[in-house]
C-alpha cells in the first residue's frame, strides 16, 4: 500500500537549549548543567515525526540565507522530506531559545525570522501539486498562509489539522477551513475564553460547546493526563497517556500532532489516531531534545503497527 501524503505548512527553528536544575526567576541568574543546539520549529517537528511514521511529507517554509537555513535544508533532506516548496530569503532563519529544568518542564521564546515570509501562493501550489490526504498547520507562520493552504486542501478533499500554538487568537477565515483543532489546555482556554474546570464533566462541556460553535472537531491535549477527543457530532472519548518517566517535554506536543496526522492519513478512526499521538508524545519525553528525542523510523513504525486499529 502506498504511503499517505501529508503537507506541513509551518515553521523551522534552530533550538538553543539550556538545561538547569531549576529555571531562573525575574532578574535571577542560575548556572546551567548542559547546553545543546538542535533542529526544531513546530512545523518541522511535526513533519519529521510524520516522515518517521512512514508518510510522504512535503514541507512549506521559508529559511534565511544564513548557515542555519543551509543546515536545515540538509536536515530535512536527510529525513526524506520534500523541500521543493521551501524558499530562501535574505536575513535570519528562525531560532528558539529553550530552558529546561530537572523535571523536564520547559520555557520557550520563539524568534520567527524568515518564518514570517512563508507565502500563501507557495502553500497553495504545494497542496495542489502533492494532493495530500492531510494538511497540517500551526501559528509560527502567518495565519493567512495556513488558511490558504487549508482552503486548497478542502478543495481536493484533504483533512486539515490546526495546532493553534504558540497560543494566539485564531483568524476566523482559518477556523472556517479547519477540520481538526488540536490545542493544549492553555491554548484552548485562550481561544474559547472558558476554563476547562476541575472535573471530567467540567472539561467536556466547554470543549463540546466550543466545537459546536465553530463547527470543528477537537482534540485537547492534557500532558500526562492524555487527551480529550471531541469529534463533531460524535461522543467524546478520553485517551490516557502512557505511563513514562519524563525527562524533557520539549517537542512532545508536536510529536502528538505529527503522529495524529499520520493516523488520519492512514485512515485510522480519530480515537485510534489520538492513541498513536499519545504514544509518540509519551515516547519522546523519555529523551532529551526536540527532534532528537523522537523515535527513529524503525521504532516509529513499530508504534504505528501497534495502533493500526
Amino acid at each position: 500500500m502506498a504511503s499517505p501524503r501529508i503537507v506541513v505548512v509551518g515553521s523551522t527553528m534552530i533550538d538553543l537549549i539550556a538545561y538547569a536544575d531549576r529555571l531562573p526567576g525575574d532578574g535571577e541568574t542560575v548556572v546551567g548543567t548542559s547546553y545543546q543546539v538542535g533542529f526544531g520549529g513546530k512545523g518541522a517537528n511535526q513533519a519529521v515525526i510524520a516522515a518517521r511514521f512512514g508518510a510522504e511529507v512535503a514541507m512549506v517554509n521559508t529559511l534565511g540565507d544564513d548557515d542555519h537555513g543551509t543546515a536545515y535544508l540538509e536536515k530535512l533532506g536527510s529525513e526524506g522530506i520534500d523541500t521543493t516548496f521551501m524558499r530562501r530569503v535574505p536575513g535570519s532563519s528562525g531560532v528558539a531559545p529553550i530552558w529546561v529544568d530537572a523535571h523536564g518542564t520547559n520555557r520557550i521564546i520563539v524568534v520567527p525570522g524568515a518564518n514570517e515570509q512563508v507565502l500563501p501562493d507557495v502553500a497553495v501550489a504545494a497542496v495542489e501539486a502533492i494532493r495530500p490526504a492531510v494538511v497540517v498547520g500551526q501559528f509560527e507562520i502567518p495565519q493567512a498562509t495556513t488558511a490558504a493552504a487549508f482552503e486548497a486542501g478542502r478543495r481536493i478533499g484533504a483533512v486539515t489539522v490546526l495546532n493553534p500554538a504558540p497560543a494566539a487568537a485564531v483568524d476566523p477565515l482559518l477556523l472556517a477551513v479547519t477540520d481538526w483543532l488540536v490545542p493544549n489546555a492553555p491554548e484552548f482556554e485562550l481561544m474559547a475564553g472558558a476554563s476547562l474546570g476541575g472535573s471530567s464533566e467540567d472539561e467536556v462541556r466547554p470543549v463540546r460547546a466550543f466545537g459546536n460553535r465553530l463547527g470543528v472537531s477537537l482534540v485537547v491535549t492534557l500532558g500526562e493526563r492524555g487527551a480529550l477527543v471531541v469529534p463533531r457530532d460524535e461522543a467524546e472519548t478520553w485517551v490516557p497517556a502512557p505511563l513514562v518517566d519524563a525527562i524533557d517535554t520539549t517537542g512532545a506536543g508536536d510529536a502528538f500532532v505529527g503522529a495524529f496526522a499520520v493516523g488520519l492519513a492512514n485512515g485510522l478512526p480519530a480515537v485510534a489516531a489520538v492513541r498513536l499521538g499519545c504514544a509518540a508524545a509519551g515516547d519522546s519525553v523519555t529523551r532529551h531534545g526536540t527532534q532528537a528525542s523522537y523515535a527513529d523510523r524503525a521504532a516509529a513504525m513499530t508504534l504505528l503497527q501497534g495502533h493500526a486499529t
